[in-house]
């Protein structure tokens, strides 16, 4: 055992690397990512609304992601751009009709995101696709955690310039992580790599140029992204 461990330690791939030597990419890229909304209970109590009987689901496109550090760019489109922190599950395998009892077989891991959103489109739209579709409008990120046995007993804290604007518990969530891959998985084919995101809790707020956002999830840590002006 001695000599491996040995040999492990002069192996390259056991090297540190310092951290702040490297740049991280989005640690996925998937064919679509596919968000929930109004699934929290405190949300839901906060805008004085009944709980939706099923998940209300929406897409985003791959193109939208960013990871780690990259700038949220603030289209020109839009005057009230908001960040919505979320607990993102990524898939592992091909999922069509997958029972929830099954659900976490196909499940590679989870990590942060950041459904940024334009509001003022969507609530022009009245639907969402084209204000949660920009280019770098779903940072994900720092890592995908694969060691998590329960994704639904996770804090989720949210801080807007260093001052805490969300902190809420994924225990809150309405419908819960194995259900929306369930779910969902009986509505499209879900391919490896795909992101779930299961929806953010109050406290959302209006971003602007030069603003940082940090999303922080127990067990995942810490997804940092900055505001930019559209050049």
């Amino acid at each position: 055992m001695g000599g491996a461990l040995d040999a492990l330690k002069r192996s390259p791939r056991a090297r540190s690397i310092p951290l702040y030597t490297v740049r991280l990419l989005a640690p996925v890229t998937p064919s679509k990512i596919v968000a929930a909304g109004l699934n929290y209970g405190e949300l839901v109590r906060e805008l004085k609304i009944k709980p939706p009987k099923e998940p209300l689901i929406f897409i985003k496109p791959s193109t939208a992601v960013v990871g780690p550090n990259d700038a949220i760019v603030y289209p020109r489109q839009t005057q009230e751009l908001i960040y919505e922190g979320e607990l993102a599950i990524v898939i592992a395998r091909r999922a069509c009709r997958v029972p929830q009892s099954e659900a976490r077989r196909y499940v590679l891991g989870y990590t942060c995101m950041n459904d940024v959103t334009a509001v003022d489109l969507q609530n022009r739209d009245r639907e969402f696709t084209r204000s949660k579709s920009f280019d770098t409008f779903a940072p994900l990120g720092p890592v995908i955690e694969t060691a998590i046995e329960n994704p639904d007993a996770l804090a989720l804290t949210t801080k807007h310039n260093g001052k805490l604007r969300q902190n809420a518990r994924t225990s809150d969530l309405i419908f819960k992580s194995d259900f929306l891959v369930s779910f969902i998985s009986h509505i499209m084919t879900l391919l490896p790599g795909d992101v779930i995101s299961t929806g953010t809790p109050p406290g959302v707020g209006r971003i602007k140029p030069g603003d940082v956002i940090e999303i922080e999830i127990e067990q995942i840590g810490v997804l940092t992204n900055t505001v930019a002006a559209m050049e």
